[in-house]
């Protein structure tokens, strides 16, 4: 059976795929980061978790999926706490941009970006904004993995809005990748949600003491797979509907002062 891996497919078989969707292929890209998770999380935690839920779309759909982005927009780690490795927000729109460009090279010109980390969402809104306008020929849109779902999304903000290795980040780890997980470590790591109520934002250390927000303490591996299946599921649907996707207008001219 063929790979849904864009770096594990040949040049020949690449080509011939992408022409016999006839223009209807979606690509997924894992958007995630390299940075502090606590103590118990490893760097490459957001990376990690937009991996696997694109690698499961991809298997529940047929789709492709292109190597991930791994080092992101993560100023809001600062730098005291060890293992972040930021790009700017203006480096990741211009990756995202030509993640676009250089796809449609080959003939794929629908692109979903899978994103695992919240700092992300700036640069990602802005990219795909650039594209709409000035490369109407492509779709693109991007997807938080913990908001695709209502339910996922409740479930995981339930320790606190500002999720970052709490109890559904590690719940979904443990599910993944438990041997990266540092369990004795996840039991005395909960740290509040400071956040509520802010006017102005602040770096990690500003709000966390060990770089947690939220209770990782009560993370469990059916919870990950819960999430993991919501988000999947969630994203496939779009991936779905994506494919036979147009714009509801084509060609329309704005016309007697019409909006």
């Amino acid at each position: 059976m063929s790979s849904n891996h864009w770096g594990e497919l040949n040049e020949q078989d690449l080509r011939t795929r992408l022409l016999s969707r006839n223009g209807m292929e979606v690509g997924l890209v894992p958007v995630g980061a390299t940075e502090q998770h606590g103590p118990h999380l490893p760097t490459a935690t957001d990376t990690i978790i937009a991996e696997a839920i694109c690698d499961r779309v991809a298997a529940a759909t047929d789709c492709l999926v292109l190597p991930a982005i791994s080092i992101a927009c993560s100023y809001g780690h600062g730098h005291q706490l060890a293992g972040t490795v930021s790009a700017t927000p203006e480096l990741l729109v211009l990756m995202v941009r030509q993640y676009a460009e250089w796809a449609a090279q080959s003939g794929l010109k629908k692109l979903l970006f899978v994103n695992a980390h919240y700092g992300n969402g700036a640069a990602l809104s802005v990219a795909t904004d650039h594209l709409r306008y000035h490369r109407p020929d492509l779709q693109s849109n991007y997807v938080d993995w913990y908001s695709a779902d209502p339910e996922g999304l409740a479930e995981i903000t339930s320790d606190g809005a500002d999720i970052h290795a709490n109890r559904g980040e590690t719940s979904v780890m443990l599910a993944i990748s438990p041997d990266l997980v540092d369990t004795g470590r996840m039991l005395s790591a909960d740290d509040p949600d400071r956040t509520e109520d802010l006017v102005f934002r602040y770096t990690a250390t500003s709000l966390s003491t060990n770089g947690v927000t939220g209770r990782p303490s009560e993370a469990t591996p059916e919870l990950g797979h819960r999430l993991i299946g919501l988000a999947v599921a969630a994203i496939a649907d779009r991936v779905e509907r994506g494919r036979k996707e147009t714009p509801p207008l084509t060609n329309h001219r704005v016309v007697n002062g019409d909006r």
